[in-house]
């Protein structure tokens, strides 16, 4: 892996190399790191994984906006991951399309896509005007859909998609409610395996069993991190206590503005902001 700083505007196209780019790397309450959203990039495609409160601001501070963003795929419904996706949509049905762009490419679960459509989305979507039908406006007025293919449901979910070379593989984490014991008593979370390369466990409570199931496919792992225990996040301590060989891959994310870089002094050390993350 080479890491190199980002350029404005940041190109989302590239010559095929594998890049990751976090357009921020903080909690849903970061004050300065912005919330933990971020865009991988390889050759013509984009995929923008999650969209939260801060991604306008994040987005403009690479040099871009909403206009620019083609494929979104959102993890789980906390704002911190979706709370700029009512902004991202209507910026794509009133400003992109009618420049000449297609609608958003949504990557999603059909078990997901009802949940985040009714009880997010709707509200702020479906009134806006109304379809040629003469309808509200539906999900599918919005997105164009791709839904990853099931791979298995033991001993959690995953789903599998090639989004024009770049492949994601999709597995429900443990993250709400903090009373859940398993992926499978807990709300639909993901995170992801990017290209049979990088794991990001997007939100997760400190899984063990979901670590030994991607350390040895990882180059790279990204995972969340808490400075203090944490109901629903991993505390930084617990993952202190996984192999040596697996921390020395590993980059916290989604942590505290007052984490420092001694914080990760165990670990590969902390993503940040403004870094191209290139895999050749």
């Amino acid at each position: 892996m080479v890491e190199q700083p980002v350029s404005t505007p940041l190109a989302l196209t590239n010559d095929g190399t594998l890049e990751i780019v976090f357009l921020g790397t903080g909690t849903a309450f970061a004050r300065r790191l912005f919330q933990t959203n971020l865009l991988i990039i390889k050759g013509e495609e984009h995929v923008l994984v999650d969209f939260g409160m801060t991604g306008p601001q994040a987005l403009q501070a690479l040099g871009l906006t909403g206009m620019d963003i083609r494929t979104i795929l959102p993890t789980h419904s906390h704002s911190d991951h979706i709370g700029g996706l009512e902004y991202l949509t209507l910026v794509n049905r009133y400003m992109a399309v009618p420049s000449g762009k297609e609608k958003l490419n949504m990557i999603i679960t059909d078990v997901y896509r009802p949940i985040l459509w009714d009880l997010s989305l709707r509200g702020g979507l479906e009134y806006n005007e109304q379809n040629a039908e003469g309808r509200r406006l539906s999900y599918d007025d919005l997105y164009t859909t791709h839904v990853p293919q099931q791979i298995a449901s033991e001993p959690r979910s995953i789903f599998s998609i090639d989004m024009n070379g770049i492949k994601l593989e999709l597995f429900h984490t443990n993250h709400i409610p903090g009373e859940a014991d398993s992926p499978k008593d807990a709300f639909v979370t993901y995170g992801l395996l990017i290209d049979d390369r990088v794991f990001f466990s997007g939100d997760t409570k400190f899984d063990r069993d979901l670590i030994d199931m991607y350390a040895d496919r990882s180059e790279i792992m990204f995972h969340d991190a808490s400075m203090t225990p944490n109901q629903v996040h991993a505390w930084v301590e617990d993952l202190r206590g996984i192999p040596e060989e697996i921390r020395r891959k590993m980059y916290l994310v989604h942590y505290q503005d007052e984490m420092t870089d001694d914080d990760a002094a165990d670990f590969k050390g902390l993503a940040k902001q403004g870094i191209r993350y290139l895999f050749p």
